[in-house]
């Protein structure tokens, strides 16, 4: 760990994996289409791609994912999260960690893409964004995919504020060696506008 406590943590106290399962459970029983991340990320993806679920949550997009024949490791911090996905989907691999450590998991560079979705980014914990954006770049295979999905806003976000805005994050990105390729205001890949409240972003790392 970090030594410090990440922004979801410190919203949730780390126990939020049943009510959270619970309320996407309610949306699809409503018939709202809770598959749009994986729906998204499987357009960018040969068959049978290696992702890695950064802040994977309860499995809900990883599981998806699988279901549509991709190879999924999902890692989060929150232990109540991984209960859950390791109950829905016991066969697939889910990796206790904290992000700013990444490296610590032995996880071998070859992901095809690296998926952060649910506002992983903006709840890290303070100071830790650009570390943890060198971890997620580090696991891809050169040409891979790191696919963001973050509030820029507090109507889209679980905060008061946003921590960091969208050009904070693209020189996070450089910094780790990738470069942008797309970048939309929903999953369903509205067009994006400057000062949006909300980035779905796809960036890529160069292939040697």
């Amino acid at each position: 760990m970090t030594g410090q406590r990440d922004r979801w943590a410190e919203l949730t106290g780390g126990q939020a994996g049943e009510e959270y399962a619970q309320r996407f459970a309610r949306l699809a029983a409503s018939g709202h289409d809770i598959h749009g991340e994986a729906s998204f990320c499987d357009a960018l993806l040969k068959p049978a791609a290696r992702v890695l679920d950064a802040g994977c949550g309860t499995g809900r997009i990883a599981i998806r994912l699988a279901e549509l024949g991709h190879h999924c490791t999902g890692v989060d911090v929150d232990a109540s999260m991984l209960a859950v996905a390791r109950r829905e989907a016991p066969t697939q691999e889910w990796l206790l960690g904290d992000l700013a450590r990444l490296d610590a998991l032995g996880l071998d560079a070859d992901f095809d893409l690296v998926l952060a979705a649910g506002n992983v980014i903006p709840l890290l914990a303070p100071g830790t964004g650009a570390t943890v954006v060198g971890h997620l770049a580090a696991a891809l295979r050169p040409g891979g995919l790191l696919v963001t999905g973050m509030g820029l806003d507090a109507a889209h976000l679980p905060l008061d504020e946003a921590p960091l805005t969208i050009t904070e994050f693209d020189q996070w990105c450089a910094r780790a060696g990738l470069t942008l390729r797309q970048r939309y205001a929903t999953w369903s890949g509205d067009p994006y506008d400057d000062g949006g409240g909300y980035a779905v972003s796809v960036h890529t790392r160069p292939a040697v």
